[in-house]
């Protein structure tokens, strides 16, 4: 006879089983939906192998930390470099950015002895990226010609800065390009937008990340921890890299590998821009890119300068626009995930960058904080609507052998966009409010004459992606009619 306490162990127990199951089966349901990108993963590239993959974009934004921030501040005050030069080194890594479609096209063609493609070139972007950060503090610390440092000559730091600088940028185009297109390779058609989502959606975490972890371990300044931060980045680069790369490209065989190798890049670079849609892509993307660049290094000095905010209301005003794009590049990939037109994701993005500017504009005539905020936010909104568009575009678009040159091309017109927007917003505002201090704007003359100029450049965006709209539906057309 079964003894009933057993009986009612082994019900206890089946029950509590099935309270399991029925939990675990809710919980993998509820990831796809309500945590971000979740649903990027597929069978053959599961959620673990994409984010490990991903990785390779927090390194790429913890390198943009420490250039463009971190040691921005620390060049000029710590170490009383003057502001001219810290602008040269800082511009210095967009001088690689036009050689990424180069980059990608030999990615595209290459073969190594093992038969990869792709994990080469990261792997090179890396070590390359490593040697500058280890040459990076000691050439800072004689260009600041202070301590033992100051028995050299100053061109010595400038030379072995500039060195530093060029090397870091060299190595993170690279590695950004070629991961891109891994990931491409990796990533079914349908999941490519998703796949993009999540791969900016890591580029910020690693900004933001690491823009944390550099001010705690910086707090309290000394030439000795400037050497081990920067040091310790360019170890935790090797490590992620690595872990992002590896075991994620297939071994392929060396035949067709070959004859891909006797086109040349200029071959490879007509037949990529035959037909005229990819330049007008990539000039569109230029063009866009400046318009939504040009107000970088102007917001919070806008907000500090004509609204009056603390320092600590115009440092909240990088998170608004982290933010918008964070939820710009969400929605997105939600939208683009179920067949949305991506041309059509990026003119949505510049449409909503029109309201924006107009927003930030009338902030200053009507003194409202409120106002500006919101603007902010609708331009990261826009412009992460806009990237990802334009990304995906390229993705889907690109022939199957020339993914990494037209990310590539993607890359250099975006980054070689960028870094001129930023240079000319700073210049248009110094001229136009020097010269025009009186008039009805007064000292915001200057701010509200850039963000015109970037209304101007999204009418622009609009009226050159309009025939690439209008091939797209034609396409459409057709295909539907062969279907018949």
């Amino acid at each position: 006879m079964v003894d009933a306490t057993s009986v009612n162990a082994v019900e206890s127990g089946q029950a509590m089983n099935r309270f399991s199951q029925k939990a675990m089966s809710a919980w993998i349901n509820l990831g796809p939906r309500f945590l971000p990108f979740a649903d990027a993963a597929t069978p053959d590239l599961p959620l673990s192998r994409l984010l490990r993959l991903s990785l390779f974009q927090v390194s790429v934004g913890m390198a943009l930390v420490l250039l463009v921030g971190t040691l921005n501040r620390v060049m000029i005050v710590e170490l009383d470099v003057p502001a001219s030069l810290v602008g040269v080194m800082i511009s210095l890594p967009l001088v690689f950015a036009p050689f990424r479609a180069l980059i990608g096209f030999r990615s595209d063609m290459h073969q190594s002895a093992l038969g990869w493609r792709r994990v080469p070139f990261i792997f090179r972007g890396t070590m390359i990226q490593f040697g500058g950060l280890a040459i990076m503090p000691f050439a800072l610390l004689v260009l600041s010609g202070g301590g033992e440092s100051a028995r050299y000559p100053l061109w010595v730091g400038h030379v072995g800065a500039g060195v530093a600088f060029l090397l870091v940028g060299a190595g993170l185009h690279t590695v950004q390009t070629v991961g891109l297109a891994l990931a491409t390779d990796l990533a079914p058609e349908e999941s490519r937008p998703k796949v993009v989502g999540l791969m900016y959606v890591m580029l910020l975490f690693g900004m933001i990340a690491s823009a944390f972890v550099f001010g705690l371990a910086l707090a309290e300044f000394s030439p000795l921890r400037l050497v081990q931060v920067i040091q310790g980045c360019a170890v935790v680069t090797i490590v992620l890299n690595a872990l992002a790369a590896w075991k994620q490209e297939g071994r392929h065989a060396r035949k067709g590998a070959i004859q891909k190798r006797q086109a040349t890049f200029r071959q490879a670079w007509e037949a990529f821009v035959a037909g005229g849609s990819a330049v007008r892509r990539l000039v569109a993307v230029g063009m866009g890119t400046m318009a939504f660049s040009m107000e970088d290094v102007l917001l919070e000095p806008y907000g500090g300068q004509i609204l009056h905010l603390t320092v600590g209301s115009t440092t909240k005003l990088t998170a608004t626009l982290a933010v918008g794009g964070l939820i710009g590049f969400w929605l997105a990939s939600r939208v683009l995930g179920r067949g949305f037109d991506p041309l059509r994701m990026a003119c949505a993005g510049a449409v909503v960058g029109l309201p924006a500017f107009i927003a930030v504009i009338a902030a200053a005539p009507a003194y409202s904080p409120v106002l500006f905020a919101l603007g902010t936010l609708l331009i990261g909104f826009g412009a992460g609507l806009f990237g990802h568009g334009t990304l995906t575009a390229t993705m889907n678009l690109a022939p199957r052998d020339q993914t990494g040159l037209a990310l590539g091309a993607w890359g250099a017109a975006q980054a070689s966009a960028a870094g001129l927007a930023i240079a000319l917003g700073g210049i248009i505002r110094d001229v136009v409010s020097n010269l025009s201090m009186n008039v009805y704007f007064g000292p915001a003359t200057g701010y509200i004459c850039v963000y015109a100029l970037e209304i101007v450049l999204l009418l622009a965006t609009l009226i050159c992606m309009a025939p690439l709209l209008r091939r797209r539906e034609r396409q459409v057309v057709e295909s539907n009619v062969a279907l018949l």
